[in-house]
């Protein structure tokens, strides 16, 4: 005699090739999104300040007692770098925001460090061994008021402002000589430049870089 179908293997077996269905039109639907973002450069971020007022922050200086007004750079290019001494990629571009700055001085250019979640004895003791450039103003960032303002992660982030004190670029991570030329060089022709991401950031002391 023979034994009648099992209801409950035939309900197994459709549910296994529903779900075997249901994988494959996922793969399928994944291969067709990253396929029409294949022409795409995958290191540009947006940033939702871009094209926004710059805040009008008043920062004291880290050395000098003074203080810097971001307001009264309106009618510059401003570079508003967010930094710090335990930050590793910050220590790797330090290099190239002094050179940049040095370059671009006399093009209207001017830099402004953000020291961010650090002691003013380590920043100091930070430029003292890497340098200072010429006219580069150093402030920090009392109860991170800047940070918040400009939506800062971690460090390093640099922030492009025109001279009508618009914020036209950001770039997120370690930046290198080739990409700041290419931003400076745009915002002083006019041009727009592009929001990106080149390395990684550190969200804070001893805390773990990311990418």
């Amino acid at each position: 005699m023979t034994a009648p179908p099992v209801a409950g293997r035939t309900g197994s077996w459709r549910t296994v090739r529903a779900l075997a269905l249901g994988v494959v039109a996922l793969v399928i639907g994944v291969a067709a999104v990253l396929g029409s973002r294949i022409d795409q450069d995958t290191t540009l971020v947006d940033s939702p300040l871009i094209g926004q007022p710059a805040p009008e922050l008043t920062l004291p200086e880290l050395e000098d007692g003074g203080s810097v007004s971001l307001a009264d750079l309106r009618g510059q290019i401003v570079v508003v770098n967010f930094w710090a001494s335990w930050c590793v990629p910050c220590r790797s571009e330090h290099p190239v925001l002094v050179a940049a700055n040095d370059a671009y001085r006399e093009a209207g250019v001017t830099f402004v460090g953000v020291n961010f979640q650090d002691q003013q004895s380590s920043a100091v003791a930070f430029l003292d061994e890497l340098g200072r450039g010429e006219g580069y103003r150093y402030v920090t960032d009392p109860d991170s008021r800047a940070a918040v303002e400009f939506g800062v992660y971690g460090v390093p982030e640099t922030f492009f402002i025109d001279r009508t004190g618009t914020i036209v670029a950001k770039i997120t991570g370690e930046s290198n000589s080739r990409l700041m030329a290419e931003v400076l060089d745009a915002i002083i022709a006019g041009r727009e430049p592009r929001s990106r991401t080149e390395g990684t950031v550190q969200p804070g002391p001893g805390q773990d870089p990311i990418s």
